[in-house]
């Protein structure tokens, strides 16, 4: 993994723009996460990206707790968490045997479904209807969640895909996504820590990175309320396809 002496003015960029975004994540634009996945992944080695942005991560989950500590669905929560555990150890397992030449290809293509099972549930709600009191919806989507966050901190459209499918409203949705995802990031120190994803050089860079991420959430926190989340949303989609075609494409 680069150190802070080898990373180019051209990564230090990369990096801050993703700081913010995860920031600006956390707030309640769950789009922008799949761009900061997709902005480390240039700045560092595919699959050392992913251990690269969890501290950051990490750190943007408290602030988000702390702001929506009084929206969230503790029983939704805990109905994701038993198969998001084991999703996670299937996607620790799936790390260590895909070589890392190979990832960045892997990873794009891992963006694209999860953006495409973000665009289903925006197109066709009659399948979310159908399936929403259904128990294999929590199982199902817990897993995927527990596999994509592991892999690629990916799991946003796994937890979307859900809580829309509960008709969760806007803060009940930010808050208990803050929860869930402060807690499986937590779980995934040990595994990243084991295959090598997060070193003192990381976790340097990721604490000169500490005021970008306040500052992508204070940004997102002021325009939550006051803006097109929509909008927002669908500027993040396309530009995760964009970027996700082009790691294919490399």
């Amino acid at each position: 993994m680069p150190t802070l002496l080898h990373l180019t003015l051209q990564a230090w960029l990369l990096v801050a723009v993703a700081a913010f975004c995860i920031g600006f994540t956390k707030a309640g634009f769950g789009g922008f996460g799949l761009i900061a996945v997709l902005l480390m992944a240039q700045a560092f080695p595919a699959k050392e990206s992913t251990g690269a942005v969890l501290p950051m991560l990490i750190m943007s989950d408290f602030m988000a707790i702390s702001a929506y500590r009084r929206h969230v669905s503790w029983g939704e929560l805990w109905r994701l968490l038993p198969s998001t555990f084991l999703g996670l150890i299937a996607g620790w397992l799936l790390m260590s045997r895909i070589p890392d030449d190979l990832f960045s290809h892997f990873l794009g293509w891992l963006i694209l479904v999860m953006i495409a099972l973000v665009l289903w549930q925006r197109f066709d709600r009659r399948i979310l209807s159908g399936i929403m009191h259904h128990p294999v919806l929590a199982t199902g989507s817990g897993f995927l969640a527990g596999v994509t966050t592991m892999m690629a901190n990916a799991g946003g459209p796994a937890m979307t895909f859900y809580l829309l499918a509960k008709r969760f409203d806007k803060m009940a949705f930010v808050g208990t996504c803050a929860w869930f995802f402060c807690i499986t990031n937590l779980v995934k120190i040990p595994l990243s820590w084991n295959l090598g994803l997060i070193t003192i050089s990381s976790l340097a860079i990721n604490l000169m990175m500490l005021p970008a991420i306040v500052a992508g959430m204070l940004v997102g926190r002021f325009l939550l309320g006051k803006v097109s989340q929509a909008a927002f949303e669908w500027v993040a989609i396309i530009m995760a396809i964009a970027s996700a075609a082009r790691m294919i494409m490399v």
